[in-house]
């Protein structure tokens, strides 16, 4: 069922205002009146009907409104040094089907990528990725920072994987834990890694230095991969 992000929710009806999925809905999928699409607005879903179709907005009638089933019950955040061409756009597509909270972008010293207008464009990913795999609230893809930028004192749990730790593995962080965390940082290097200085400074905030394994992956396979085995474990 075509899925729409909304922010004009009423108590018996949803306008749908964003001309992109004015014309999705109408020129693309082709509905008409009376056929029924999915909503959602950041808390809830709604299974709704087509009312009227006008060339600025469309209003849906709200057949049920359905509590968010999708979400976890604890916040994973992902800060992600910006990635070089469609590697950054992949990730946050996939975080956000896989259900982060936030996705903070990061500008670290092995960063060389420029980021002018990087923000809309990311914004729209992660909106199209919400639709997509039927989730309900919206991946917050938050400002661009720097590392020391970080507000490290709002997390439970921050996790940082390194190439070069080798003894260390997420597996034993979460085995050791003895209260379930509710809000996880987890940190992703840029392409060329993480600089010691950098290493150091995160152990300085409480960071753990994990391993992913014996193989070294790219930056962008170690962020979905790290969200899914901390989702997988707390779901």
């Amino acid at each position: 069922m075509l899925s729409v992000v909304v922010t004009e929710v009423y108590d018996d009806f949803i306008l749908v205002v964003d001309m992109a999925d004015i014309n999705h809905i109408k020129n693309v999928f082709r509905k008409v009146k009376g056929d029924k699409i999915r909503t959602v607005d950041g808390t809830n879903e709604y299974l709704c009907e087509i009312e009227k179709i006008e060339e600025k907005e469309i209003k849906l009638k709200i057949l049920e409104k359905i509590k968010d089933k999708f979400s976890l019950d604890i916040e994973i955040d992902a800060g992600i040094s910006i990635l070089k061409g469609d590697k950054m756009d992949l990730t946050i597509q996939k975080l956000t089907e896989l259900g982060i909270n936030k996705i903070i972008p990061i500008s670290v010293k092995r960063c060389v990528v420029k980021l002018d207008k990087k923000k809309d464009r990311w914004d729209t990913i992660s909106k199209e990725a919400l639709k997509q795999c039927q989730g309900v609230v919206p991946t917050v893809i938050d400002e661009i920072k720097k590392i020391d930028k970080l507000n490290f004192k709002e997390y439970d749990l921050i996790l940082v994987p390194y190439e070069n730790e080798k003894e260390i593995f997420i597996k034993e962080i979460f085995r050791d834990l003895k209260v379930k965390p509710t809000k996880i940082l987890y940190i992703i290097g840029a392409e060329g890694g993480f600089e010691k200085e950098e290493i150091d400074y995160l152990k300085e905030k409480g960071a753990k230095i994990i391993s992913l394994g014996k193989r070294i992956l790219r930056a962008e396979t170690a962020a979905i991969v790290t969200g899914g085995v901390i989702i997988n474990e707390f779901f």
